[in-house]
This record gives structure tokens, C-alpha cells and sequence, in this order.
């Protein structure tokens, strides 16, 4: 069994990822291409934040020092986020942001078949909700990655130019290190190397059908993990913790 202090680290990880990409989603509000589109991403964007929420109250509980999914979410400093730099990526264009999400939900959707399988029943149940809610958003970005890369010259360009930014900010997803490598060992987590061959099948089947190709990338971007975020991600953290910070303890 892992101890709890790595098994906090790991699903705090987790919980970040969920939190960033949702807060990106939410940036969408208002100003998505259509009313559908609107409508579309902000419940993709609260499914993510539903699964953060019972994420970060697990990480405290493993934890064990009193801290809320609250304070989990809003009230930590920079470096002490972990999630992967991908989701904390701009939203640029309506193109920027279904590459992203095409990217991510590829990558989720076998993880958290896997965590199905889990021995920490917590995180076993927490993936048998997401797995379906994942299966969602893949479909949508797969729908939305196929109209706009065989459509237009201009939809098919903007994809284009969307995934060469992104594409260097995929190999940190499959990264191991200690704290994964403690998980597999105990049966609760998954080895993101074993995902990278569905991964790899479903972004080629749905940019075949796009008419597009995943380009390469000279490098990956890494650092995440261990709290080494891009320049966006201060802006991004300001926006999301104000509320908290200018009205502390505030309760709904």
C-alpha cells in the first residue's frame, strides 16, 4: 500500500488537472462560437469541476490536516499546483481549445477506464462516474476536431496551427517518477505509459478522419508535476483564487 503522503500527491495531481481545465472551459462562458457551443462547454467544464471537487476532498482526507476541498483548491501559492502544463494552455481560438480538449479526453477516457479497476475503492468509484462523463467530451472534441479540419480553409488551418502549439505539451502526460511508480506498485493507479498506445490510436483515427496528422514535436514541454508552470498560468491562478482571497472564509 502507499503512503498517504504519496497518495496525496498523486491524487492532488489529479485534482488539478480537473480544476485548471475546467476553469479554461469556464473562460468559454459567454463567448463560444454558438449558444450551443456555450452551453456545450460549460457542461463539460462542470463535469471536470464536479470531479476535482471529489477529488481534492479525498486528497484531504488522505491528507489528514484538516484542509477543505476549498482551501485544496483556491488558497495554495503557484509552485504548489501540479497539474500537467497542457491544461493550463490558453484557450487562443475555438480551434485551440478542442485540439486541447481532443488531446486531454483521449488521454482521460482509458485512465479512467483503468481506475475502474483500482484498490483504493475511492478513486475506483470516482472513475466509474468519470469514465462516462469522459466519454462524452471525447465525442465532443472528435466531432468538432472532423468538422472543422475537413471543413473550411480557414477551420482546417486554425486546427492545423492549433495542434503544432499543443503537440510538445502532450509527452508529460505519459511521464513516471516516483510518485506514479509507488501507486502502480500498490495497485492503485495506472502506468500512464500503458495508455500511450490507445492514446496514439484514437488521435490517429480522428485526424484521419479530419484530413489532419498529429505533426512532431522536436521536444516536450515537462514541468508541471513539480509545480514549474508557463507564464499563463499566474494570470489563470489570479482569476481563479480571487474570490477567495478578497472575501476569506466566505461560505456559499
Amino acid at each position: 500500500m502507499a503512503d498517504p503522503k504519496t497518495l496525496f500527491t498523486y491524487v492532488l495531481r489529479l485534482a488539478d488537472d480537473h480544476l485548471i481545465n475546467a476553469q479554461r472551459l469556464g473562460e468559454w462562458c459567454g463567448h463560444a462560437p454558438t449558444l450551443e457551443e456555450d452551453l456545450s462547454l460549460a457542461n463539460i467544464g462542470l463535469d471536470l469541476l464536479g470531479q476535482a471537487r471529489a477529488l481534492y476532498t479525498y486528497a484531504g482526507e488522505v491528507e489528514s490536516e484538516g484542509r477543505t476541498e476549498d482551501e485544496l483548491a483556491f488558497l495554495r501559492p503557484e509552485r504548489e499546483y501540479l497539474n500537467v502544463l497542457l491544461v493550463e494552455q490558453p484557450n487562443g481560438d475555438f480551434a485551440h481549445t478542442i485540439a486541447r480538449q481532443l488531446i486531454y479526453a483521449t488521454y482521460m477516457l482509458p485512465f479512467w477506464e483503468a481506475m475502474r479497476a483500482s484498490r483504493d475503492e475511492t478513486l475506483a468509484a470516482i472513475a466509474a462516474k468519470a469514465a462516462k462523463e469522459v466519454t462524452y467530451h471525447l465525442r465532443h472534441a472528435s466531432e468538432w476536431t472532423i468538422r472543422l479540419g475537413d471543413g473550411t480553409d480557414e477551420s482546417r488551418q486554425r486546427m492545423i496551427t492549433a495542434l503544432d502549439d499543443l503537440v510538445s505539451y502532450t509527452g508529460e502526460l505519459f511521464e513516471t517518477d516516483n510518485v506514479t511508480d509507488a501507486i502502480v506498485d500498490a495497485s492503485i493507479g495506472c502506468d500512464p505509459a500503458m495508455l500511450r498506445e490507445a492514446w496514439d490510436a484514437t488521435i490517429a483515427e480522428v485526424l484521419a478522419r479530419a484530413k489532419l496528422e498529429m505533426p512532431s514535436a522536436p521536444w516536450m514541454q515537462a514541468g508541471g508535476r513539480g509545480g514549474r508552470h508557463t507564464e499563463h498560468f499566474g494570470h489563470l491562478l489570479s482569476e481563479l483564487q480571487y474570490m477567495q482571497r478578497t472575501y476569506p472564509d466566505m461560505v456559499w
